[in-house]
């Protein structure tokens, strides 16, 4: 009888301690769950600027070093446009007009001074070594960086009236941060998130439509498995790249402008990091291959945001290379990359 009273009186005990677990099971699946989303949400943006590095390298085998500068150079006109309309103030369906405003203009500058690096660098080039392509794909990069930090001092009040050009910048919430999920989800998903999945995920499917279904697609296929097979079949194989520098910038425009909206901020120097997740995205995925940037750029994103919230931010770019050599390891060409063998 003492032995079922005891049991009785530790009954509340056992309850609360099991109701304790199941809270904090819980929580930690929402903190997974929150990872989980910020990861994916930077893992597309970073997967539409690896799409930038395979196309080009696919076609003329370049990998091209200044395409993550480019995307700086693609938010600084951003945010000199929004700081120009005063876009700051702008809210509701004025704020999502600002939004298409913004990804038009960037996509539209990025296409054309991509466009503009190939006819006045790479081109000319087109017939030196490799090494000698890849150097100026380099300077191309330490051009753009300067361009930008030059940039960022313009006497605008978007631009801090231009006394600090080399500190980051200030970018307007023109997307609401508020969830769009119940609260009982325990999940933080929003209007930022949902905008980086509505752009990104549409691209990516207009440029699979593009490569596979269209006459321009087809020889951007010709050219990149054989340049000089498309040639004597009659395909301009300088108009097929430049129009690949083209497409690869537009792109670039439509990451920059996401991601500044999704940070609320940018800086001379995010062209490094964002340049160096994509290419390692690409060759994560498989350089070369399209659905293999986006795979390696979710990968990325996510290992990321992982590391991030269960380890250190200072051990993130460790974990992400350490995922990259593990991979090479096993995989060579990549996740999805093709094997192909070596001309001789």
């Amino acid at each position: 009888m003492r032995a079922i009273q005891h049991l009785s009186a530790l009954a509340p005990l056992a309850l609360a301690a099991f109701a304790h677990a199941d809270a904090g099971s819980d929580a930690g699946a929402g903190v997974l769950g929150q990872q989980l989303v910020t990861g994916l949400s930077n893992g597309m943006i970073i997967a539409l600027i690896a799409i930038g590095y395979t196309m080009v390298y696919g076609i003329i085998e370049l990998i091209n070093f200044a395409h993550g500068d480019l995307c700086t150079l693609g938010s600084f006109m951003a945010l000199t446009v929004a700081g120009a309309l005063g876009m700051e103030m702008w809210s509701g369906v004025g704020g999502l007009t600002g939004v298409i405003l913004l990804l038009v203009t960037a996509a539209t500058f990025c296409a054309a001074l991509n466009w503009s690096i190939d006819r006045a660098v790479y081109r000319p080039l087109r017939s030196a070594p490799k090494l000698t392509l890849l150097v100026s794909a380099i300077g191309c990069s330490f051009v753009l960086v300067n361009l930008s930090l030059f940039w960022g001092g313009l006497p605008m009040q978007v631009f801090g009236g231009g006394v600090a050009a080399a500190a980051p910048k200030d970018f307007p919430a023109l997307v609401s941060d508020n969830s769009l999920l119940p609260d009982a989800w325990r999940l933080n998903f929003t209007s930022s998130d949902l905008m980086v999945w509505s752009v990104t995920l549409p691209l990516m499917v207009a440029l699979t439509v593009l490569v596979r279904s269209t006459r321009l697609g087809k020889a951007m296929r010709a050219v990149a498995q054989n340049p000089t097979a498309a040639s004597l079949m009659g395909i301009n194989v300088d108009r097929v790249i430049g129009a690949t520098f083209v497409i690869g910038g537009a792109l670039g425009g439509f990451a920059s402008v996401i991601y500044a909206l999704y940070n609320n901020t940018i800086s001379f120097q995010m062209g490094y990091r964002t340049g160096m997740d994509a290419f390692t995205a690409a060759v994560l995925g498989g350089i070369g291959s399209m659905p293999g940037a986006v795979v390696g750029g979710l990968l990325i994103g996510v290992a990321r945001a992982l590391s991030d919230g269960y380890i250190e931010a200072r051990w993130t770019n460790s974990v992400v290379f350490a995922i990259l050599i593990a991979t090479l390891v096993f995989r060579p060409s990549g996740l999805l990359g093709a094997k192909l063998r070596d001309k001789v």
